[in-house]
């Protein structure tokens, strides 16, 4: 009796296709948990693909990542200084690997290094964005000076821009291009985060490199309804108001059933990101009323049952969530599904069954 996800294997692999067909340079994003669906899975996706180039967060993830894929692999994460020896160690041995270098002093150390004889390895370089999670500056002319003269001893794969979600990300593109231009650096290619197929294709249109863009959510989960995610049913209890339930003893808001149901916070039920509620007092209150209602045991969850979101009777536990079903709704069975919906880039499963045409399998 496990948290499972379904998964229709043939909805998602076309979903996948025509993501493809309509940005042929596509470089799939696989990374942390595989986006709920597991790096070697993911892995094994872009094989089926056929694209040349796969990225993955860490130098961690690579193994997986060559365990089904025999192409390119771009680590996302910036090389760092300590990290150079290693990095050319393995330059020559590793010709499919790619690092990024996000600071203009490792990518001077790497061009100290290629001017000695020396086998470095296959680069991207990020720039800066409004994300500012890392990259070299395209905003001081010394900065782009620098990068233009390093460049002329480091080969390089291209230049890489990890944009906002939200806001003028095509407008930050263009700008970086024109500041390059002006700086006479001629990128080989543009790699590009969280743009759409129209904002592709006008960089496409304005540059003679190929663009590539690299995505992970749009990929993987464009189209939702290919999974569903349930958790089993493991007991059954009747419930009546003002019952003692859980761990603290919370006293139940209402009479039906109590059903205990996989699935907890070792799954990632329940567990949220952090947001940004600074600039929106609906958000803000939301949020409060969230932290009431939670130590009121009137928290809703994510699962349902018959097309009804259940509450939680009690915390999460670790892996079984306890949750009231209403007395208007008939309870399930022990050995019944209640349908979970959950953050997929956090989660972890039991079990992955796919399902559909032309056979179905059970992947622990």
């Amino acid at each position: 009796m496990t948290f499972t996800l379904y998964l229709d294997e043939q909805s998602w692999n076309a979903q996948q296709d025509r993501l493809l067909a309509e940005l042929p340079g596509i470089v799939p994003v696989v990374k942390g948990n595989g986006y709920g669906l597991g790096r070697r899975r993911l892995a094994r996706q872009c094989r089926r693909l056929g694209v040349p180039c796969m990225a993955v967060g860490t130098p961690g993830e690579v193994h997986d990542a060559r365990a089904e894929y025999s192409g390119d692999v771009l680590i996302l994460q910036p090389l760092g200084r300590d990290r150079i020896p290693a990095a050319v160690a393995q330059a020559a041995d590793k010709p499919w690997l790619i690092r990024t270098v996000a600071h203009l002093e490792v990518l001077a150390r790497l061009a100290s290094l290629a001017a000695q004889g020396m086998t470095i390895p296959r680069v991207v370089i990020e720039l800066d964005t409004p994300v500012h999670r890392h990259g070299i500056s395209w905003n001081d002319a010394a900065d782009l000076r620098d990068l233009r003269d390093l460049l002329a001893h480091v080969p390089h794969e291209g230049i890489a821009l990890h944009l906002p979600i939200e806001g003028p990300r095509e407008a930050v593109a263009h700008e970086v291009l024109d500041r390059l231009t002006s700086a006479r650096i001629d990128p080989t290619a543009l790699w590009v985060s969280h743009l759409g197929k129209r904002e592709v294709q006008g960089l496409t249109a304005r540059v003679d490199v190929p663009v590539r863009p690299r995505i992970g959510t749009l990929l993987w989960h464009g189209d939702r309804s290919a999974w569903r995610v349930a958790g089993t049913v493991l007991d059954v209890h009747p419930l009546r108001r003002g019952a003692a339930v859980g761990y603290r003893g919370r006293k139940s808001p209402t009479t039906g059933s109590l059903i205990v149901v996989s699935g907890g916070t070792d799954h990632a039920v329940a567990l949220r990101g952090p947001t940004n509620n600074t600039g929106n007092w609906k958000r803000r209150l939301h949020a409060m009323a969230a932290g009431v209602a939670h130590g009121s045991g009137l928290t809703i969850s994510p699962f349902s049952w018959q097309g009804k979101r259940l509450h939680f009777a009690d915390v999460p536990h670790m892996q079984v969530s306890m949750l009231i079903v209403p007395e208007e709704l008939p309870p399930p069975r022990i050995g019944d599904e209640v349908e979970c919906q959950i953050r997929m880039t956090i989660a972890t499963f039991d079990e992955i069954c796919v399902v559909g045409p032309p056979s179905t399998e059970a992947v622990a």
